[in-house]
This record gives C-alpha cells, structure tokens and sequence, in this order.
C-alpha cells in the first residue's frame, strides 16, 4: 500500500513537474525572441544613424580638406567651438584626422557586427577589423593631443571625458585582440562590442544632447543648455551605453525569463530615445552642410 501510495505521489511530482517546464517554456521563447528582435531593431537605428553622420563627416570634414577650405570648420562657434586655428597645421592636422577617423569608425565598426558579414565573408571581417582597429587607436591618440597639447584650458569636463574615453578606447582595443589572438571568439565579441560603443562615443553624446532637447521640449520641460543633464552626459554618453550593454550579457546567459524582458524594454526605451535623438541631429547635420548661418 505504501509502495504503490510512493509511486503515485512520484507520478504526480512527476506531472506538476512536466505541466509547469511546458508552461516555462514557451515564457522562456518569447523571452528570448524578445531580447533578440530588440538587439536587432537597436542595431538598425544604431547602423542607420552611423552611416548618416559618415556621410555628414566626408561631406564636411572630408571634402574641406580636399578642397583646403578648414576654415569653414569655424562654422561651429555659434555651440562654441572654432576648430580650426590659422597657422596651427599640426592642430588642424590631428583635428582632421580626429574628425575623419570618427567617419571611418562609424561606417566600418558597424559592418563588424553583422552575423552574416562575419560568416559570410571572414577575410574582409579580418581586414576591416585592422583598419577598425587602427582607427580607433588614431582616434584616441588624436584626442589626447587634441585635449592635453592644443588646448590651452585641458581640465574641462569635456576634456577629462575625452581622456577617460580615450583610455577605455586603448583598454578595450587590447582585450579585443588578445581574445582573438587566443581564440577566445565568444570574449572578443564581447569585448569588440564594448570597443564598438566607446569609439563612438561622441556620436552617442550628440544623438543624446538632441533626444534631451527634442524630448523635453515635447514635454514641457524646457530644456537649456546650462541645466545638469550636459555634465553628467559628457561620462553618461560611454558610461550607460557600457551598462546597457553589460546587462545585455548578464540577461542572455541568465534563463530568467524577467530579467530578458526587462533588459528587452529597457533597451528598447532607450533606442527610442535614440530615434529622437537622431530625428533632432540629422537637420541640424543638414543645416552644417548645406552653409546656412547656424543659429539657436
């Protein structure tokens, strides 16, 4: 009696245990797909924004370069800045290649993190990862001499922002190709990814700086640009991205179905903010090109 009582308990341990694996399963799919999809509809807008502002910065920086006409880099004083610097040709020279190196960056970077491009067509991913690689290098030894040589007022919050960026560009670069020297593909994908966000971090600032003045004003808020949020953007632009990223990775190795929807949503809200932010820059970008007065 006791025996078979055992047995029958067992079975139905046995059932409730199949009966609630079905119903975690299909949570765990659509968890799943959900992570999936939202990574996919982030990297589009990240990819469509990042080859508009390359061609912005070989429409402008590229093209006044060939036609030696830098000065019209001054265009931007109007958001405080005279780039170029008559008689500076070492300054002017590491500003042009700060500038076209970010252009460079945007457009081969993305290409590196298509699946299919990867697989597909492995030498051209070698290839383009070496320039890739040795762009971002010049990009953040262009702004160190940039910040700490050209600049005569270095200790800014943009220039410490610079710096720290410049270093996790250095840092991130070395763990990108000693995971691939040892074969560790999973960590240097990982690790590209991180380098992927931090070498364009200065797109990221300017499609963040515009999402907060489209997105307030939407709401009222009256943005300015004295208020807190540009401070606390000049390490937010690298530091979140990398956060959002990081909890990208936790929620993929985890089976916690709530964690990957949260981390779906969370990065979902956040490239929403980044479509305004883009919808906002991309007539400004315009308005640079086309020579009209810049005006606020």
């Amino acid at each position: 009696m006791n025996t078979m009582q055992s047995e029958g308990a067992n079975a139905q341990y046995n059932k409730n245990t199949l009966n609630a694996q079905f119903k975690k399963a299909p949570s765990n799919d659509l968890a799943n797909k959900s992570l999936k999809y939202t990574t996919v509809f982030w990297f589009v807008t990240t990819l469509v924004g990042q080859w508009f502002f390359f061609y912005y910065i070989m429409s402008f920086y590229g093209f006044s370069v060939i036609n030696d006409n830098m000065q019209i880099w001054n265009r931007w004083e109007p958001m405080g800045s005279t780039p170029f610097h008559a008689g500076d040709f070492s300054g002017n020279l590491a500003f042009a290649a700060h500038a076209i190196g970010a252009g460079i960056v945007a457009f081969g970077g993305a290409l590196q993190l298509i699946p299919k491009v990867r697989n597909m067509y492995p030498r051209f991913h070698k290839i383009n990862g070496y320039v890739f690689l040795t762009t971002v290098l010049c990009l953040a030894l262009s702004g160190f001499y940039l910040v700490w040589i050209r600049d005569s007022k270095p200790l800014t919050l943009s220039g410490v922002g610079t710096t720290i960026n410049g270093f996790l560009i250095l840092a991130f670069a070395y763990f990108t190709v000693r995971c691939a020297i040892n074969k560790k593909i999973a960590n240097h994908r990982e690790w590209a990814l991180r380098l992927f966000l931090v070498s364009n971090a200065q797109w990221i600032l300017r499609v963040g700086v515009f999402s907060y003045m489209v997105s307030g004003s939407i709401l009222g808020l009256k943005p300015a640009f004295g208020d807190m949020f540009f401070p606390l953007w000049t390490f937010g632009c690298f530091v979140m991205p990398l956060a959002m990223l990081q909890l990208y990775f936790y929620a993929k190795r985890k089976t916690s179905s709530q964690l990957k929807f949260v981390a779906s949503g969370l990065l979902c809200v956040l490239t929403l903010f980044m479509i305004i932010g883009m919808v906002g820059f991309t007539p400004f970008l315009l308005l640079v090109m086309s020579g009209e007065p810049i005006s606020f």
